[in-house]
């Protein structure tokens, strides 16, 4: 074989060596991982190094040239990066040493960034509650120069009851205070020895008790409803709804009245003061003592409203006599 086929022969081996030697490359780059990306590209241009020295030597050997061959070592991709690992055990790269460094100074930051967030927040929070506390502050002096309306409403009813030799009767406030106060008051004033109570006016379509021992509350809220029901013409303008601007269903309302504990007001009273025959009275602080169905020939029944002295809001009571 002469000298120009066999380098010819050599030439053609070492293309396919560096063609060989850049597939491995490639295999090599897909499975490393992030983390050893810098050291298998390293490893890469290790490889291309070598693989020149050879072809190289190998050429000048050719040639007659006494030179040196290093012949280097293929790795599988497993094989490098299992080497890699046993190099990551042992010590670090300067490469690796740099990222690891800005890995740190990363999360260093973010523990910075964290923590100024937190803090932003807890002095939103601290804000937010100094501004509380501040308007809690302002209402309680605003409340502390106002005039505290339920003393004064107790002590104008206190005056009067003295007067008038009257006692206030505490009746619970469970949305049935008007009817538990005239049911106090009919027990009190239209049974007894000294009762001149005659037949109430019971509604028609009434079905209940007719025994003033027997009623109840119960009886007195249907006693009520069933008279507004018979005599609805007498009480529609008492039934406009301000906030609606219309009149309420008869019906409704007194269905409502009823069967719930609703409050009863200015309407339940003037019905009952028509069943029972008699006048009922509403003392109230301020003002003079409202009078309903004063024609009305049983005793009168006396009520005292309230309208600041209790947490629920406006209220009655009875009054007995001293």
């Amino acid at each position: 074989m002469s000298d120009e086929t066999s380098q010819e022969d050599v030439l053609a081996r070492h293309r396919k060596e560096r063609k060989d030697l850049t597939n491995h490359m490639t295999s090599l780059r897909k499975q490393a991982s992030k983390k050893t990306r810098k050291q298998v590209n390293a490893k890469c241009i290790e490889l291309e190094q070598e693989l020149e020295t050879r072809h190289k030597s190998e050429l000048a050997q050719l040639n007659g040239e006494s030179v040196g061959i290093t012949d280097a070592e293929e790795l599988t991709p497993d094989q490098l990066l299992a080497e890699m690992s046993l190099n990551n055990d042992s010590k670090s790269s300067p490469a690796e040493a740099d990222e690891s460094g800005q890995q740190h100074h990363q999360q260093q930051q973010l523990e910075q960034n964290g923590k100024k967030r937190r803090n932003r927040q807890k002095e939103k929070l601290a804000k937010r509650d100094a501004e509380i506390a501040k308007i809690k502050e302002q209402a309680l002096e605003e409340a502390a120069e106002q005039p505290n309306l339920k003393e004064i409403e107790q002590n104008s009813l206190d005056k009067v009851c003295e007067v008038l030799h009257l006692e206030q009767f505490d009746i619970q406030p469970d949305g049935h205070c008007l009817f538990s106060s005239i049911l106090d008051q009919v027990k009190l004033r239209h049974q007894g020895e000294n009762s001149v109570v005659s037949d109430y006016h019971f509604p028609t379509e009434y079905t209940g008790t007719k025994s003033v021992t027997e009623m109840d509350i119960y009886s007195l809220r249907s006693l009520s409803s069933s008279y507004i029901r018979e005599n609805r013409d007498d009480f529609i303008p008492y039934l406009f709804d301000e906030n609606t601007m219309t009149v309420k269903d008869v019906d409704e309302y007194t269905k409502t009245m009823e069967s719930t504990a609703q409050w009863g007001g200015e309407v339940e009273i003037l019905a009952l003061s028509k069943v029972l025959d008699c006048t009922i009275s509403i003392l109230m602080s301020g003002r003079s003592t409202y009078k309903i169905n004063e024609a009305g020939k049983n005793p009168e029944l006396k009520l005292v409203y309230y309208k600041h002295s209790y947490t629920l809001g406006e209220h009655y009571n009875s009054l007995h006599d001293l």
